[in-house]
């Protein structure tokens, strides 16, 4: 009985437990957070950073990045965001491989749960980054990073002179399906439908662009592969189940991103998709709160932008305390 009712004392005090007021508290991590990190860590500010479960953003998907200045033969998603990480560690950047579950910003100092244990801090930065609307068909988690990609920008380059795939039927599919045709000797893009929701501009320029190919009424059922990486796809005719073949090297998926906000609960002001609104600068609509990265650009969503952002964010928030104290 009282082995129970010391249990129950434990619990509760755990549910309560406070680690004090932090400067800054980073919330995500990728480029925009570990540039952030470098920057307040640089400054003196000691920061701490959640980076999430996952750790790392997008870039952790990705096999090779050859357009980030510093690496001359290009570099694994994987090993840049370590060095990245270790770089701002190194300056006394706190990291904990931890997801923040909620958060209070009615009130300065800041309140955040993470696994029962409330944090507070003078100052926000949010970097927790948009994650890709994935298909879900078979075989794409396995080809993910293999020859599926979500970011014609960051992976054309790698399909010279073969045959791809886009998939999608907004204007990001069709801008990707026309840049991708600086590399590729085809492009075919999947639509399930004969209604485009992009632009007719953009749609007519993938239209009459001599190495695109416009496949309608198709969904991919079946990735295929071998041992060294997508081979192929089987598309299906929504309207009555028939099964063909595509051979291709390469796909990207176009079919839209989401920002990774829940854990706000709608506290920021947000636009009509969910993407945070930084209302100065890099600060967002609640004061001492910043944003940088894709959680706020839809535009661009490169490392090396999100970079800059993130560094934008760290000096924006320094100033910001500054002011404050």
């Amino acid at each position: 009985m009282i082995i129970s009712v010391n249990i129950q004392v434990i619990v509760s005090v755990r549910s309560y437990m406070s680690a004090g007021v932090k400067r800054v508290i980073i919330v995500g991590s990728g480029p925009a957070g570990y540039t952030a990190g470098l920057y307040t860590a640089r400054a003196l500010l000691e920061p701490l950073m959640f980076a999430g479960y996952m750790s790392g953003g997008q870039l952790m998907l990705t096999s090779d990045v050859e357009n980030f200045p510093g690496y001359p033969n290009g570099v694994e998603g994987p090993s840049m965001m370590l060095e990245m990480r270790e770089q701002a560690e190194k300056f006394g950047l706190e990291v904990q491989d931890k997801n923040v579950e909620r958060v209070d910003l009615t009130e300065r100092p800041f309140r955040l749960w993470v696994e029962d244990i409330e944090y507070q801090a003078e100052s926000l930065i949010i970097c927790t980054g948009a994650e890709a609307i994935w298909l879900g068909a078979e075989g794409e988690d396995e080809q993910r990073g293999r020859g599926i990609s979500t970011c014609a920008t960051c992976d054309g380059a790698f399909f010279k002179d073969e045959e791809i795939i886009v998939v999608g039927g907004g204007d990001s599919a069709m801008e990707e399906a026309i840049f991708l045709t600086r590399f590729a000797s085809k492009v075919t893009i999947i639509h399930r439908r004969d209604v485009f929701k992009s632009s007719k501009v953009m749609f007519d320029r993938a239209l009459n662009n001599p190495k695109i190919e416009i496949r309608k009424f198709r969904t991919i059922k079946k990735w295929l592969s071998d041992e060294n990486g997508l081979t192929g796809a089987l598309l299906e005719d929504p309207r009555n189940g028939e099964i063909e073949e595509i051979m291709c090297s390469g796909a990207f998926i176009a079919i839209g991103h989401k920002p990774i906000t829940k854990f706000l609960d709608g506290q920021l002001a947000t636009d009509d998709e969910g993407y945070i609104i930084n209302v100065e600068n890099t600060m967002t609509s609640v004061p001492g709160v910043f944003a940088a990265g894709d959680v706020v650009d839809k535009r661009y969503r490169q490392a090396i932008t999100a970079a800059g952002m993130g560094c934008q964010s760290a000096i924006d928030a320094e100033r910001w305390l500054e002011n404050q104290d």
